[in-house]
C-alpha cells in the first residue's frame, strides 16, 4: 500500500448540504433553520455562558482573592532530575532544557532537595534550598547562583 492509494472508508464522506439554493433542493428558501427567531437569523444564537437571562455563573459565585499580574513564575527541579546527567557536568538552563526538564524559555529555575545526587555536578541555577545546596556538596559537586 502506497500513501497515493489511500483513500477514506466507503460512506463515511458525504457531500457538504447546500442550502438556500432554490426550492428543488428541499434546502431553499429558509435553508433548512425553520422560520423566524434567534437562530434563523445571520449571528444568531447565543454567546457562550448565556443562560437564558438567568444572572449567568460567573456572575453568581462569589469573587475571592486577585491575580497579581507582575508575578514572574519559578520553574521547579530536584535533586532526583539530575540523575541524568553525567559526573562533572555543567548543568545550566541550556543543559536543562536540553534534557526537557524546564520550558526553554524559563528565566528563574530553583533546585529542590528531593531526591539524591551521587555524582559531581556544577549546577548554575536561580535559587537553590538549604537541603539541596548541601546534598550536592557533599557529592563534590557546587551550586552557582547566577
Amino acid at each position: 500500500m502506497r500513501l497515493s492509494e489511500l483513500q477514506p472508508s466507503p460512506g463515511s464522506k458525504h457531500k457538504k448540504k447546500r442550502v438556500g439554493r432554490g426550492p428543488g433542493s428541499g434546502h431553499g428558501k429558509t435553508a433548512a433553520r425553520g422560520s423566524k427567531g434567534q437562530n434563523s437569523r445571520a449571528g444568531g444564537g447565543t454567546k457562550p455562558g448565556f443562560e437564558g437571562g438567568q444572572t449567568p455563573l460567573t456572575r453568581r459565585i462569589p469573587k475571592r482573592g486577585f491575580t497579581n499580574i507582575f508575578r514572574k513564575p519559578w520553574e521547579i527541579i530536584n535533586l532526583r532530575d539530575l540523575k541524568r546527567f553525567a559526573p562533572d557536568t555543567v548543568v545550566d538552563v541550556a543543559a536543562l532544557s536540553h534534557a526537557g526538564l524546564v520550558n526553554p524559555k524559563a528565566r528563574r529555575i530553583k533546585l529542590l532537595g528531593q531526591g539524591e545526587v551521587t555524582v559531581p555536578l556544577t549546577v548554575k541555577v536561580q535559587a537553590v534550598s538549604a537541603q539541596a545546596r548541601g546534598r550536592i556538596e557533599a557529592a563534590g559537586g557546587r551550586v552557582e547562583v547566577v
